[in-house]
């Protein structure tokens, strides 16, 4: 474990996206020190382009786009995160009891995988969305995790499949381990990795499906998320006036942290498909794990 951590510190790409990241992540939290002003405060003119007072301009209302943005990082960033999560534990899960037992159980869930897959999610978080009116992030969250997670089972699944017959999951079988003990502690840890990327790319479609939603008029908009600054700015004309900056600053917030999440997630590819790569941390990193691999085998 701790030669990845050194080898996910030694890429460039992942310290480089990691601090872009933590960088807005932080700048959520601290948002009543960063940016006081109440963000649905009319504190200047109408379009007023970004001047010493206003770092990012103003809306048509005359709000502070610099407060919205730092304000907005909070529920857009809250609700990507947590949606992703979800997204990858209840595929996790789902992957691994499909792939882990087989028979009827993974010919259950792999037909209820498959008929939540082969429906286009956007079109489909559209409708459900039309059907429920307005909605909060909390009901967004759901409405996305809900329809998302068939991608990472499948993947989460192919490779139980590939593990489970294994000689050290074989040993376990024969030594009278419980399943769930198998499935959690002998298998799961392989799976990290894999786990790393359906994570952040999990994260990465719930900003931008929620930013679509929201974008499409379907989110609350008495709450100040990039989405709805999006929808805002588009309903005011902005592009046609010349306010460039009135989308350009939640553009660029949601543009920033998928690229942030893209360099972690190519950096787990990396380190999940070692053969993309070659160096002497990454090789020394892999004979050790194989070598403690086959001492608690031969323990066995």
């Amino acid at each position: 474990m701790n030669f990845g951590w050194q080898l996910l510190w030694r890429q460039k790409k992942a310290v480089a996206g990691l601090i872009i990241v933590t960088a807005l992540c932080l700048m959520a939290l601290l948002a009543p020190i960063l940016a006081p002003t109440d963000p649905g405060e009319r504190v200047g003119r109408s379009h007023q382009p970004p001047t010493v007072g206003h770092y990012f301009g103003t809306t048509k209302m005359g709000r502070d786009v610099y407060a919205q943005f730092v304000w907005g990082a909070r529920p857009s960033l809250a609700v990507g995160f947590a949606t992703g999560l979800f997204i990858t534990a209840l595929g996790t899960i789902i992957g691994l009891v499909a792939g882990y037992f087989g028979g009827r159980t993974d010919a259950t869930l792999d037909l209820i995988t498959n008929a939540v897959l082969v429906i286009p999610n956007i079109p489909l978080l559209i409708l459900l969305a039309s059907f429920a009116g307005t909605v909060g992030p909390v009901a967004i969250m759901m409405i996305i995790a809900l329809t998302s997670w068939p991608w990472g089972a499948r993947m989460t699944r192919s490779q139980t499949m590939a593990l489970r017959n294994r000689e050290f999951v074989t040993a376990a079988r024969m030594v009278g381990e419980p399943s769930w003990r198998i499935i959690f502690v002998e298998i799961l840890p392989n799976l990290v990795p894999l786990i790393g990327i359906n994570i952040v790319g999990s994260i990465i479609y719930a900003i931008v499906a929620q930013t679509t939603l929201e974008y499409l008029g379907f989110g609350d908009p008495l709450n100040v998320t990039w989405g709805t600054m999006l929808y805002n700015a588009q309903n005011s004309s902005a592009i046609i006036v010349g306010a460039w900056w009135d989308i350009s600053a939640p553009a660029a917030g949601i543009a920033l942290v998928g690229l942030g999440l893209a360099l972690l997630n190519f950096t787990f590819d990396e380190i999940a498909n070692p053969q993309l790569r070659s160096g002497p941390a990454l090789s020394r990193w892999l004979r050790l794990s194989r070598l403690r691999k086959r001492e608690l085998e031969a323990a066995r």
